[in-house]
């Protein structure tokens, strides 16, 4: 699979259309590389001229921000702006709402300013503009839910994306009763994720699952990498992996097409 870095680019005297920020999870967890490679799949199909970083990609620094080190957080933001400036990078996008909101939301302020975009944003456009076209038989009348991911949802109001593409599989769309403004958190927001989990009688996961499993869903759709971990725990310890299945957006549609 082709992935041109900016170095390869900026060595031909190329600038890219778009730069593909993969993100921690994209990048290192075994499970969210495969949304990478799906994504990275419908660009080509798309003919879209894009780039990654490479190993000259570091963490946004969100995970340190959100945990309170706000020192970690300037440092690790300042070395990335260095080196998206240095490559005179306009235009992001990203399968990881955290990595976006806080590229959005939180480098401005610090000298980095560009426009972004999550990957289900990115790929609508692409179907506006005629370069991409979704086939709606492969998953036809499948059940399918979607989890509204913090960073995207609640704190971009992003809500509409996902589910014009979900609708565009051809698949029935059930809402769960905590949806968009409403939606509860999959437990990984925050830096929660690595960390040890509350007092209580139940992780937020789980409860997330259920509200998911009330949909009777075959497919729980997300558009995080960290929503999907934490929503695939939950399956596993509601032991339901044999009935459904947790993909994001980006999987569902190179599945679709067949990618």
């Amino acid at each position: 699979m082709m992935v041109p870095t900016m170095a390869d680019m900026m060595a031909q005297g190329k600038q890219p259309e778009v730069l593909f920020w993969v993100g921690a999870a994209g990048s290192y967890d075994d499970r969210a590389k495969k949304i990478s490679r799906a994504f990275v799949k419908i660009l080509h199909q798309a003919k879209v001229d894009f780039a990654v970083l490479g190993t000259e990609e570091s963490s946004t620094g969100d995970a340190a921000k959100r945990a309170g080190n706000e020192f970690l957080f300037q440092m690790q933001a300042m070395m990335n702006i260095e080196v998206l400036n240095g490559y005179e990078v306009k235009k992001i996008v990203t399968c990881d709402p955290h990595s976006f909101n806080t590229l959005k939301n939180e480098y401005p302020g610090l000298g980095g300013k560009y426009e972004v975009f999550h990957h289900t944003q990115f790929i609508q456009n692409l179907i506006k503009e005629g370069r991409l076209k979704i086939d709606d038989t492969t998953l036809k009348g499948k059940r399918v839910t979607f989890h509204d991911p913090c960073y995207l949802g609640r704190a971009n109001d992003v809500y509409e994306s996902p589910r014009e593409l979900i609708k565009r599989l051809g698949v029935n769309l059930t809402e769960m009763k905590r949806n968009k403004s409403t939606a509860l958190c999959c437990g990984a927001g925050g830096a929660q994720m690595f960390k040890d989990a509350e007092k209580g009688d139940k992780e937020i996961n789980v409860l997330r699952t259920e509200d998911a499993l009330e949909t009777k869903p075959n497919i729980i759709a997300t558009g995080c990498p960290y929503c999907n971990t934490m929503m695939t725990d939950g399956i596993k310890f509601k032991e339901k992996e044999a009935e459904v299945v947790v993909k994001d957006i980006a999987e569902l549609i190179a599945e679709a097409n067949k990618l």
